[in-house]
């Protein structure tokens, strides 16, 4: 089926009760307007002590002593805890390397030293001033190139500098270089973004009546939560109770990689006491894990035509003193992309190292971003240098329904073709390229365009990426549905709810969703990597119909009718040929309980995607389904300013079925926004390892009057795998902007920037470079 663009909003329900493809709020939406949603900041819990912790100011030193007598005594401190007090096993992703609370050394300006507990926030302010730390300041490594020095310390004794290192060749890449008409090579940079959630990190601990420990925390994944919590302090997984409160923001920040938990669940169980920690803003600029920056040099070599014949590419990044998720950011930025186009000559190598800066970590698009920006500049540099339309180029190259990629993945839909075209028409893409090349002035208008590619799911943690849904039909007919796929903010909760509706044709009012709860949800992976309309959507599927049998089995008994005579709808079952016969969901509920070998409805249902375990040299169909996008700006550049202002921007989606339209568009035009400061405005200025920044008030985000009216379409390519043809569609829309506006600036005025973030003073010293050259040839 080919796919089809829509630049409409609705898709047309199966029927007039189903919400599926129309316009509908999020379930939590009214909780959220109302301020009732409960956040684990606002937790309240009878003896409830306030937590804080007292970090580095140094990126790298050792710990001489530290003295806590006068914090310990002031009046209502409670606990002070150092790294004598936390347990011996080191915590991370993949490297157990990181301290619950440093031990001997600090390894960035940040870290966590100590921690209090006390009777207040204010009284656990004045106690962290009041511990003493000694220490002897040690040379920093700052840089990657520091960090490659042969002669450079390790960051963690004993081992070199680098956290991970990748190496792949498919095909025969010197031969598709000596074919090519073409050759260019050039590096890119780019840097870290932090996350800017409207919540900061926060958990409340506490110790329930059993002694087992409870957390209710801002989290993406609360069984890799559990997991950790448990493994790092000593406990079993059933001994750790973890709850998702209300989470504001996360975007690939509150996956797994925060002290928060750690912190706060060792002040609970040395207390015995309920403790709160939420961090401020410059405590979780500090403590939260920003993108991953990256050094990419791409070579690649294309024919006559366009045709890319072979590609190579080489990544240093950095990771900061601790790996975390760092080094499966790298291995996107290593290979995503190649899966876009059909090129069958690859080579690359990729290097992280240890810095002695704040650890570097998943964020929304989770090495897309940095690849994509690279990729995308790069093919429209060679379509200039070959006369083509970088257009062109693209649609030249894209891979097609059907293919298997150069690294194993089978492309079941794409709409990468139909999503650039749709951009580059909605921006006027033809008419103002031939105008803009003839402007003068100080004022210079430019568009660009850039195409992307993501993963619906991501078996690459593990042999499993699947989800597991439980329907739960109560004697009132409503109906509890309870998953451990975390929503926060993206919609996830309302997606589940709305399929499970679908399914048993009852008005969405009629469903509430448990929030994720390790203790009764099913084990699950969490929201990441666009996993969750994909693998939850579908078990949700399977969920919602072994409901409908359980109801339409016990009415055939009732009405001596075989099953599939029967028809559920508006709330009630019935005989398709005698609709007299009918009883309502909530009768049928009550009569499965009160009868021999009765009880309630409770179902579970699973879907786990054939998909493949990449192998050792990374080749494998990890996703069931992949996503595409594609964006077209305009841009004005002031040439006596240098000021980067977009007019115009248009998304157009992949996403397979937009299940709930006005969903897609908000988690689009969010990506869109978070791209544009990642790409003009947002920076972490570190002075000696030191972060100079850290508030919103230095940390520039973009804001309203920097951002345009914003606009974007679907194309609906009904992925084979999906629910009802679904795919992810909360990151993808992130990873062409960047690109598209460096490509629009260069349109503007003929300079290309290479290093993010796009400020005047690069466009300015770009314009006067390009002035030399000039005069140079005059």
């Amino acid at each position: 089926m080919q796919p089809v663009a829509k630049h409409t909003t609705a898709i047309a329900a199966q029927d007039s009760r189903s919400t599926l493809g129309l316009e509908i709020p999020q379930v939590t939406a009214r909780a959220k307007v109302l301020g009732r949603a409960v956040y684990a900041g606002d937790i309240k819990l009878p003896g409830m002590l306030h937590g804080k912790v007292l970090r580095s100011p140094y990126p790298h030193a050792r710990i001489v002593a530290i003295d806590t007598a006068a914090a310990r005594a002031l009046p209502g401190v409670k606990a002070v805890l150092t790294g004598d007090d936390a347990p011996a096993t080191l915590w991370g992703v993949h490297h157990k390397e990181r301290a619950v609370l440093a031990k001997g050394l600090v390894r960035y300006c940040g870290e966590e030293v100590a921690a209090v507990a006390a009777a207040s926030e204010e009284i656990a302010r004045d106690a962290l001033d009041l511990i003493q730390v000694e220490y002897e300041e040690l040379p920093a490594i700052l840089t990657t190139a520091e960090a490659m020095d042969e002669d450079a310390p390790g960051v963690h004794p004993g081992r070199d500098n680098i956290a991970r290192e990748i190496r792949f060749d498919r095909g025969d890449v010197d031969a598709g270089f000596a074919a090519a008409h073409l050759i260019h090579e050039a590096t890119y940079t780019t840097h870290s973004q932090y996350p800017g959630y409207m919540e900061p990190m926060a958990t409340v601990a506490a110790l329930d009546p059993d002694g087992r420990l409870v957390l209710w925390t801002s989290t993406q994944a609360v069984n890799l939560v559990r997991e950790q919590v448990a493994a790092t302090l000593g406990l079993s997984v059933s001994r750790v109770r973890v709850v998702q409160a209300t989470t504001g923001g996360a975007f690939g920040g509150k996956i797994v990689e925060d002290d928060n938990q750690l912190v706060a669940g060792l002040l609970a169980l040395r207390t015995g006491s309920p403790v709160r920690l939420v961090n401020n803003r410059l405590e979780d600029f500090q403590a939260c894990c920003a993108s991953v920056p990256e050094h990419i040099t791409l070579k690649i070599g294309m024919d006559r035509d366009g045709v890319i014949v072979a590609k190579q590419v080489h990544i240093i990044a950095e990771c900061g003193a601790y790996a975390g998720l760092a080094g499966d950011v790298m291995h996107v930025s290593a290979m995503r992309s190649d899966n876009m186009h059909r090129n069958p000559n690859i080579r690359s190598h990729a290097t992280l190292y240890y810095t002695n800066n704040p650890p570097r970590g998943a964020f929304r698009g989770f090495g897309g971003t940095q690849m994509l920006f690279a990729l995308n500049s790069h093919l429209h540099t060679m379509a200039e240098q070959l006369g083509l339309d970088p257009v062109v180029v693209h649609k030249r190259n894209a891979v097609r329904v059907g293919e298997t990629t150069v690294h194993g993945w089978h492309i079941g839909s794409t709409g990468l073709v139909e999503c650039i075209d749709q951009a580059t028409e909605a921006i006027g893409w033809a008419e103002k390229r031939s105008r803009n090349h003839q402007e003068v002035g100080v004022a210079r208008r430019g568009v660009g365009m850039a195409a992307a590619m993501h993963v619906s799911g991501n078996r690459t943690i593990g042999n499993w990426d699947g989800a597991t849904v439980i329907v739960k039909i109560n004697e009132d007919g409503r109906v509890f549905v309870i998953s451990g796929e975390c929503d926060m903010g993206q919609g996830a909760t309302t997606m589940i709810n709305q399929i499970v509706a679908h399914e048993l044709d009852l008005p969405l009012s009629d469903l509430y969703a448990v929030p994720p709860d390790t203790d009764v949800a099913p084990v699950a992976v969490g929201s990441l990597a666009s996993r969750v309309t994909m693998s939850a959507g579908n078990a949700a599927i399977v969920a919602a119909r072994k409901a409908r049998d359980e109801l339409f089995a016990l009415a055939a008994q009732r009405w001596s009718v075989e099953p599939n005579a029967l028809a559920i709808g508006g709330g009630t079952v019935f005989v398709v040929d005698q609709p007299e016969q009918r009883a309502t969901v909530a009768e049928l509920a009550r009569l499965h309980i009160w009868r021999h070998g009765g009880g309630g409805i409770q179902v579970s249902g699973s879907w786990d995607p054939k998909t493949v375990m990449p192998d050792d040299t990374l080749f494998g169909n990890v996703a069931a389904a992949y996503s595409f996008a594609a964006q077209a700006v305009e841009v004005e550049v002031d040439t006596e300013t240098g000021r980067v202002t977009v007019l115009d921007s248009y998304v157009a989606d992949d996403c397979g079925k937009a299940l709930n339209p006005i969903a897609v568009h908000g988690q689009t035009n969010g990506a869109t926004v978070q791209a544009i400061g990642w790409a003009l405005y947002e920076k972490l200025h570190y002075e000696g390892g030191r972060l100079s920044n850290g508030n919103f008030a230095d940390y520039t985000m973009p804001t309203a009057d920097a951002v345009p009216m914003l606009r974007g379409g679907f194309v609906e390519s009904n992925d084979p795998n999906g629910p009802y043809g679904a795919k992810g569609a909360s990151e993808t829309a992130i990873l062409p902007g960047a690109p598209a506006i460096a490509n629009a600036v260069y349109d503007a005025v003929g300079v290309r920037i290479r290093d993010l973030p796009i400020t005047p003073e690069k466009v300015l010293a770009a314009l006067q470079a390009q002035k030399n050259e000039g005069a140079d040839h005059a």
